[in-house]
């Protein structure tokens, strides 16, 4: 009898949470009033109402694409990352402009119903094989589907934030929901560093504090930087973040020079200021 072999652990666990943050939002909208619908957000050109017309958007492009394998809109040359981010600002500005014409309440109901579609759908993939696309800010051209479902929970995870940040609600910052999100966040933390020297050996290090939060270390081996889990040898720079600061830093909410004076650098502070330069966003 041959033995089945045995998968490996996905690393960063999210496809359980995605009903669980579906129905968040939706208890969240249902209690918004009118005037808190059109409540800027920190997302800038945004209101609450554009954010949860493209979280729409996202189910929808995502079983169009991935379910249905029907990809509609073709890009034309995309020869570069800024190319990339040119497309999907315009993609998602015509469709923003698009559903203003759709009511909160139409809006309640398309996101509850398409939600349970795409939580569904992604619980089909295979979380070693190869994702429809890769996760381009951690540097990658090919990603696989555990990390395409963690970047799609951190979309989810993030514009919710802005939202609750908007209306003065911030019940996801919990170990269960908020954790998974920064821990795909700092995927990206090596590719951050990709241009900067260092000798052999030398360790960045960071923190986000509170009870959600948690360390982080890359390490220069010689041929980039990687991250690992535990040192052996203290930080040439660490940096120390508040936890309500870091899904800002780190979606491009506020700029590196603003979050300097919201972070505590200690060791090399040059080196340490690079990792506010991290965008685990596409932007």
């Amino acid at each position: 009898m041959v033995k089945s072999k045995k998968q490996p652990e996905v690393p960063i666990k999210t496809l359980h949470l995605f009903t669980v943050l579906d129905k968040m939002l939706i208890k969240l909208l249902s209690s918004l009033t009118e005037e808190q619908w059109q409540s800027a957000t920190i997302a800038r050109l945004w209101t609450v109402k554009d954010i949860a017309a493209h979280l729409l958007d996202g189910n929808i492009r995502t079983l169009s694409i991935s379910r249905d394998q029907y990809f509609g809109e073709k890009p034309g040359n995309i020869n570069s990352y800024a190319d990339l981010v040119a497309y999907l600002n315009k993609l998602n500005h015509d469709w923003t402009t698009a559903a203003s014409r759709l009511s909160p309440k139409l809006l309640i109901q398309l996101l509850e119903n398409t939600g349970k579609q795409y939580a569904k759908h992604l619980n089909t993939l295979q979380p070693f094989d190869d994702a429809v696309f890769s996760v381009a800010w951690a540097g990658h051209d090919v990603s696989p589907n555990w990390f395409h479902i963690a970047r799609e929970y951190t979309e989810k995870f993030l514009h919710q934030q802005q939202i609750r940040d908007a209306v003065g609600n911030q019940a996801l910052f919990t170990k269960k929901l908020y954790k998974p999100f920064l821990e795909t966040f700092m995927q990206a933390l090596p590719y951050t560093y990709r241009n900067v020297e260092a000798a052999n050996g030398t360790i960045v290090s960071v923190t986000v504090t509170g009870k959600a939060g948690g360390k982080w270390y890359i390490i220069n081996n010689g041929k980039g930087w990687e991250l690992i889990k535990k040192i052996k040898q203290s930080p040439a720079a660490i940096v120390r973040i508040d936890a309500y600061d870091a899904w800002q830093v780190f979606s491009k909410g506020i700029t590196p020079l603003e979050a300097e004076s919201r972070v505590k650098i200690s060791g090399d502070a040059g080196l340490a200021k690079v990792a506010l330069g991290m965008i685990a966003v596409m932007a």
